[in-house]
């Protein structure tokens, strides 16, 4: 990976934040459900998950995963893959939305 490929992920993952989870009212990316961004050529490809396997959200939230990412110059195509490999947990929070989701810090 080049040094623009990373700059591109980074501004893809930022991209992503504009995703917000109907039900917990935070972005994906700060709830942990961008599991891998990369670039390949112009290709992104995400891995993502929702809260569980059956969540009513996941088409709703992978749309606009494909949809915010195609946004990012340099992206000519958008490939998301939805995964529950490996579940997703609270851990996963960043600690500014744990905090405002009322989850304890578990030291």
């Amino acid at each position: 990976m080049t040094i623009n490929d990373d700059d591109l992920v980074a501004q893809i993952r930022q991209a992503l934040k504009v995703v917000i989870d109907p039900e917990l009212g935070h972005n994906i990316v700060d709830l942990g459900f961008v599991y891998d961004v990369s670039i390949d050529d112009g290709a992104a490809h995400i891995t993502m998950t929702a809260t569980t396997p059956g969540c009513p959200a996941a088409s709703f939230l992978k749309e606009g995963v494909a949809n915010s990412a195609c946004l990012v110059p340099g992206v000519e195509s958008v490939d998301v893959t939805m995964t529950f490999e490996p579940p997703w947990q609270p851990w996963m929070i960043s600690p500014g939305v744990k905090a405002s989701l009322g989850f304890a810090e578990v030291n």
